[in-house]
């Protein structure tokens, strides 16, 4: 439980954690309806990003594409056929742009885009600092509409979720790269139980509460389970064993249920580092841009 630790501690400051874990141990025995609304609301607040942009990049062309009356902000780069790439919850377009220049070299337009209550994008539907995974996937496929059929999509961390979500609902890349990708959100919310002092009552409700919010029951958030329903691409998942963020067992059950996938094992990058490490970006970018196979070409135009 303790490597997913610093993904929740993130929510609550260290000198108020005793009185919360009171607070919901009290709410578990005697209010359970109450802490499945705190609980629900603290699962679905986004902690803010505090990185910065760290590679240098050609100038690309801001965009800004209307999704429900909310403005979706990004910015693309080059010609030909594009790569789209997915940040993931707390976290920001600018932290993919390492992945920008290596693509534009190998002749393919990059599109970036900041999520639905992140970065520079408007807030969602719940508010400043809420989304769901499914507004984060329809806010991707808005903006495909906008720019294109996707040859591929780098996605990290939920950002993947998000991408495997929208493949459900019709989007059609030929290659898939998941960095630090989270799978299977159910183990996470028993880390966060366990962090917040509460039991198997909150922890149901909120996973159920979360999905009626969402429009999705909570099991079609597990994707080694979903992906069997679909005929999905070719996948590369990269993860580190010790990353503190997500599991890197949701990347071996990735591995093991997806009909064509590999799994790199990158130690000692973490979550984080992943993305701005040139032999991780090497490796995304020559299986995203690789040759695809009459096979795969298939999947792409169905």
């Amino acid at each position: 439980m303790s490597s997913q630790k610093s993904t929740i501690d993130r929510f609550i400051n260290a000198t108020r954690s005793t009185a919360v874990r009171a607070a919901f141990g009290t709410l578990e025995r005697f209010a359970p309806g109450l802490g499945v609304r705190w609980a629900t609301n603290l699962w679905l607040t986004i902690p803010r990003f505090n990185g910065r942009a760290r590679s240098a990049v050609p100038p690309g062309t801001p965009f800004t594409t209307t999704w429900r009356n909310r403005r979706i902000r990004g910015t693309a780069w080059g010609a030909g056929p594009v790569v789209y790439l997915v940040h993931g919850w707390g976290g920001a377009s600018a932290q993919l742009l390492p992945f920008v220049g290596p693509l534009v070299a190998s002749g393919h337009r990059v599109v970036t885009f900041d999520a639905p209550s992140h970065g520079a994008s408007d807030p969602g539907e719940l508010g400043p600092r809420r989304t769901t995974i499914p507004e984060m996937a329809r806010s991707l496929t808005a903006v495909v509409r906008e720019h294109g059929q996707p040859h591929a999509v780098i996605a990290h961390s939920a950002g993947a979720s998000s991408t495997f979500h929208a493949l459900r609902d019709g989007l059609r890349p030929a290659r898939l790269a998941f960095l630090a990708p989270m799978a299977q959100p159910d183990e996470l919310t028993m880390v966060f139980a366990a962090t917040l002092g509460f039991g198997e009552r909150i922890r149901t409700g909120m996973a159920r509460r979360v999905g009626e919010i969402a429009g999705t029951p909570w099991e079609d958030f597990d994707m080694p389970r979903m992906v069997t329903r679909i005929a999905p691409p070719p996948l590369l998942t990269i993860h580190d064993p010790a990353d503190r963020e997500t599991r890197y067992a949701d990347s071996v059950a990735l591995a093991k249920t997806w009909p064509d996938a590999e799994l790199v094992t990158a130690e000692g990058l973490g979550h984080w580092r992943l993305l701005r490490d040139p032999a991780t970006v090497a490796r995304a970018v020559e299986f995203v841009t690789a040759p695809v196979d009459e096979r795969k070409a298939r999947y792409r135009a169905s």
